[in-house]
């Protein structure tokens, strides 16, 4: 086969091959078990595996507040005006246009400059001024008093350990905005590293034996940010989030050997591959995504032994699951990721990335019609599982360590799209966050009367990410990788009056 210098698919290059041939049998072996990745002929792997290789990840910047995350994440857009922040007046002045109340200076608030669209014209993401009036009622709930929706009575329960940051905003005004969420920029800005990666980048695995950042559920869609939700980007591919299930007999996927091969056998395997890494360290010092994919297969090696256990619920009492509501139908399937969350980070993952509502699509809390029929219908799976993870954690001590966060991608409008439903609203929505030296029985930030802005303390997306980052002991600025550089954006701040 000829040899081509420009890397074209399906050829060595010259200075490949001529690696290879040097080397020997290790070369060849090497080269072969790789190149179905195309992992030689991709520059930007190379390059981004190179930069993160760069860092060695270890202690934090500063003395820790927590040592995990839980991150939970609404696909769709969840109400912020049927969960976590209540409007009587959109529903007092119900059927008006915005205009006509008392209200109407919202409508020449000077945020909307902040928004980029990224389809002209869209039937969705549009300002809607009929006023649709609340669809679920709301109580006040512990000694803080915090006003939360009777669709997340159990979270209610749990309001003196809440955070409810109440003025966050984001620059999508469609479901690219998942996306943003997760990585602090615009879809149209391209892919970037994720919260999750930025702490497996930051700080060392406390378990070798599982990965740092766990993914659980099915995640975001391709239309809306894909596997760039829980993707490293340019810190390279070791810091993405390892998807997991939570069935005990088969949690990874691809990870078991194939019928008629021992685990003796594999581990020879390993080791053989151990030996020509080391070898292969000699001729190519500086390919560390070779490292790191050797890496990524030891791990799994370990992993076969110690996430069966994990995710194994049976372990736990009956009072336990009955917590989370394995007994219900509704809740079950929730309830065993919430579980698998917590046994989890009491194992030592850094960071897991729990998703619901995705659905192959915009996701399931996109709700642009019939709303009080999928909002009520989708709290009911997740609104039990949530607050009995808080109510687990804090009896296990575990809370004090351990930050819960559930966000969404944005709110929905205060004025209604068509008859039954609220359209995407990228100005304002709330996140919940708990525990991790966090002050508990308090909400951050406001919105007007209706809703419909930010007006107070607001707070982009990133000062959400920064806040996790500080409770863990690290400073965004310092994760800067050279060659690499960010906007201040993409730091944000903390909300330090949430700090405990």
């Amino acid at each position: 086969m000829a040899c081509n210098h420009d890397g074209n698919p399906g050829f060595a290059s010259r200075r490949t091959f001529l690696s290879d041939v040097g080397m020997g049998f290790t070369g060849l072996v090497l080269g072969s078990m790789f190149s179905k990745e195309g992992l030689r002929n991709s520059a930007l792997a190379a390059e981004s595996s190179h930069v993160a290789s760069e860092h060695l990840p270890g202690q934090p910047h500063f003395p820790p507040k927590a040592k995990s995350v839980i991150w939970i994440f609404l696909t769709g857009g969840l109400s912020h005006l049927e969960s976590f922040d209540h409007k009587p007046e959109i529903t007092k002045y119900a059927g008006l246009d915005i205009s006509q109340t008392p209200h109407r200076d919202v409508l020449n608030a000077s945020f909307n400059g902040n928004v980029r669209i990224v389809v002209p014209n869209d039937a969705n993401g549009r300002m809607r001024n009929t006023l649709y009036p609340t669809q679920v009622g709301f109580k006040k709930y512990g000694q803080s008093g915090l006003e939360i929706s009777d669709w997340f009575s159990h979270i209610g329960q749990c309001a003196d350990d809440l955070a409810i940051v109440r003025s966050v905003w984001t620059t999508d005004n469609n479901h690219g905005a998942q996306l943003q969420f997760h990585t602090g920029r615009h879809i149209l800005d391209g892919q970037f590293p994720t919260i999750g990666s930025w702490i497996n980048y930051g700080l060392a695995t406390e378990n070798e034996s599982l990965p740092s950042f766990v993914v659980l559920g099915q995640p975001i869609a391709d239309c809306c940010g894909g596997i760039g939700a829980h993707g490293a980007n340019y810190l390279g591919p070791e810091h993405s989030g390892v998807q997991l299930g939570v069935d005990p007999k088969n949690p990874l996927p691809f990870s078991f050997p194939q019928g008629g091969i021992y685990r003796e056998e594999q581990r020879k395997e390993f080791e053989l591959l151990s030996k020509l890494h080391d070898i292969s360290a000699v001729e190519y010092p500086e390919d560390a995504t070779l490292s790191a994919r050797i890496r990524s297969y030891e791990l799994a090696f370990r992993m076969q032994s110690a996430l069966p256990s994990v995710m194994n619920s049976d372990q736990e009492t009956k009072e336990t699951r009955q917590l989370y509501g394995f007994d219900r139908k509704e809740t079950r399937v929730f309830a065993r990721q919430c579980l698998a969350a917590r046994r989890l980070v009491e194992k030592g993952v850094r960071f897991v990335q729990l998703f619901h509502g995705s659905n192959g699509g915009a996701g399931g809390w996109d709700a642009h019609r019939k709303l009080n029929a999928r909002h009520s219908t989708l709290s009911n799976q997740i609104d039990q599982p949530i607050a009995a993870l808080i109510k687990d954690l804090k009896r296990t001590g575990l809370l004090d360590e351990t930050l819960v966060v559930i966000g969404t991608e944005f709110g929905r409008t205060p004025g209604t799209q068509g008859v039954d439903g609220r359209d995407h609203h990228p100005f304002a929505f709330s996140v919940v966050m708990a525990g991790g030296g966090l002050k508990g029985g308090l909400t951050h930030g406001r919105t007007d009367a209706l809703g419909f802005h930010a007006i107070e303390d607001r707070h982009f997306v990133t000062d959400i990410h920064a806040t996790i980052l500080h409770q863990l002991g690290l400073d965004s600025r310092k994760l800067e990788i050279p060659g690499r550089k960010r906007l201040d954006i993409d730091h944000g701040s903390p909300i330090k009056s949430i700090i405990a």
